[in-house]
């Protein structure tokens, strides 16, 4: 069996291609998890939708656009070429392009996994794909928490993390004067980087109020490097004249066609806005997020356990080697509960370790040191992550923010007025039952932009406001129906990323 991806033979690997580890996403944690596996001796695929490693942090410009120096757009590019340059070096087969749905146990292998794909840019291929492995490490990364708001449907209002993506691999900015809102220290970082491309950012708009650091000042001082950070993006936005609105949001956007100002205002503690505070600010684009959400659709597929995070989503229960509580899967990064890339990092290799122990059975004695060393940063990091989530976490008096037009899920366009008569007039008390009245979460995204808002209006009558709990679907991602009927005669895996020329005429995508 050929172990890298330059080894593939021409048309790809064989059916089920056999592997000890399957890794799925090519961030930073399933980068460092798989490199770390394949140096200790087991073969490993790595399997990531994108056509280049990097995940969402370490997004970076096609080769066509022929950027000279696209390590200026990131933070701590050197880690990241190192792990890309182990990648390289060592026996990982990097299955790019690869969008995988589902994973499942070996029907005819006891203590094997079945890792099912679809290829193709938007994974739009009808040619399934499927790779055996004795192990699995899950490092699907986070998507981003937004919170409606009315206006927030219009032209030009883009995530944050959506317009540092499009700076990052398209190297093209969301509008010429940009306003930056929500909560969160990815706000800081997206501001800095529009601005240092030739953006006008007039404020730079957070929900939550900094002061917030001063109440864990241990979380801080164990972690001076981000407080270094924190002055570098700050120095970057005095700099290019930008302001900061603590304790306020963008609570509406003016425009016709496209965004052309928006309304600031001031929030009390519970987030709820402070009545004649508002005020307009010009701008042609608003990029705004509140946060980052595990994904954890492929985990809670396979039945692993999840907990409550501290700013109120989920993440999967973790072992002290970060395996989930179904034997034999691992997890990594963000999937763990969201804490930056540093704590990917560590975890990925971490991980690592812990399978190839688990399969060679001798990792782990002569790495005692290394994997000490680990946790104890690993605790040091995670402590920081939930100091962190626990200041930008959203208040529950952020519904005010909306009106009965607003829409709440876009792709039903489902209205808040919708969901508050199906909570008052037909006695809906969580979100699933708001979505069997309303349609809500039925969409191409099924519920990841509008769960949240969902569940805090469904549950406002019994005065709590939970996060939407992770449903379990045996579909990870939409793929053609011409899969499903193919899971018999499964091809190779595609190994450049390409999308396959062949379609079937079931190509209709269900997800």
């Amino acid at each position: 069996m050929p172990n890298s991806a330059s080894d593939a033979p021409e048309g790809g690997l064989e059916d089920g291609a056999e592997y000890d580890l399957a890794v799925i996403g090519a961030g930073p944690a399933g980068l460092a998890g798989a490199v770390t596996a394949s140096e200790l001796g087991l073969s490993v695929a790595l399997l990531d939708a994108s056509g280049q490693p990097g995940g969402q942090y370490y997004r970076h410009p096609s080769p066509d656009l022929g950027a000279a120096h696209p390590e200026a757009l990131h933070h701590d590019w050197p880690a990241f070429a190192g792990l890309v340059r182990r990648l390289a070096a060592g026996e990982v087969t990097h299955l790019a392009g690869h969008h995988v749905w589902t994973v499942a146990r070996a029907a005819d292998t006891e203590g094997s996994w079945d890792v099912h794909a679809v290829t193709g840019a938007d994974g739009d291929g009808d040619r399934p794909v499927r790779v055996r492995a004795r192990a699995v490490l899950l490092a699907t990364g986070a998507y981003e928490r937004q919170l409606p708001f009315p206006g927030w449907t219009l032209p030009g209002v883009v995530g944050a993390g959506g317009a540092q993506a499009m700076l990052k691999s398209g190297l093209v900015l969301p509008g010429r004067r940009v306003v930056v809102a929500g909560s969160g220290p990815l706000l800081l970082a997206v501001a800095a980087s529009l601005a240092a491309a030739g953006a006008r950012v007039p404020a730079v708009v957070e929900a939550s109020d900094y002061l917030g650091y001063a109440r864990r000042p241990g979380a801080l001082l164990s972690h001076p490097h981000k407080l270094v950070e924190a002055a570098v993006h700050g120095a970057a936005l005095l700099r290019h004249r930008v302001r900061l609105r603590t304790s306020s949001a963008v609570t509406q956007v003016h425009g016709s066609d496209r965004v052309a100002a928006v309304t600031v205002s001031r929030l009390d503690r519970q987030w709820r806005p402070v009545r004649g505070s508002g005020h307009r600010i010009a701008c042609d684009a608003l990029a705004v997020g509140h946060g980052l959400v595990p994904q954890l659709e492929l985990a809670v597929g396979l039945g692993c356990a999840t907990r409550r995070t501290v700013e109120g989503t989920h993440a999967l229960e973790l072992g002290a080697l970060q395996e989930t509580s179904v034997a034999g899967v691992w997890a990594a990064g963000e999937t763990g509960g969201v804490g930056g890339v540093q704590l990917a990092r560590v975890e990925g290799e971490l991980a690592g370790i812990a399978i190839a122990a688990r399969l060679r059975g001798r990792a782990m004695a002569s790495n005692a040191r290394r994997v000490r060393e680990l946790r104890r940063r690993r605790a040091r990091m995670r402590a920081f992550a939930d100091a962190m989530a626990a200041v930008h976490a959203p208040g529950p008096g952020w519904p005010q923010w909306l009106d009965g037009a607003t829409d709440v899920c876009r792709c039903e366009e489902v209205t808040a007025g919708r969901i508050r008569e199906a909570v008052a007039d037909y006695g809906a008390r969580d979100a699933r039952t708001v979505k069997l009245l309303t349609r809500a979460g039925m969409g191409w995204c099924q519920g990841r932009m509008c769960g949240t808002a969902v569940a805090c209006l469904a549950a406002q009558a019994q005065g709590a406001q939970p996060e939407p709990p992770p449903e379990r679907r045996p579909l990870a991602v939409p793929l053609p129906l011409g899969v499903l009927g193919a899971l018999g005669r499964t091809p190779a895996p595609e190994t450049d990323g390409a999308a396959p020329e062949d379609r079937s005429d079931g190509s209709d995508a269900v997800g």
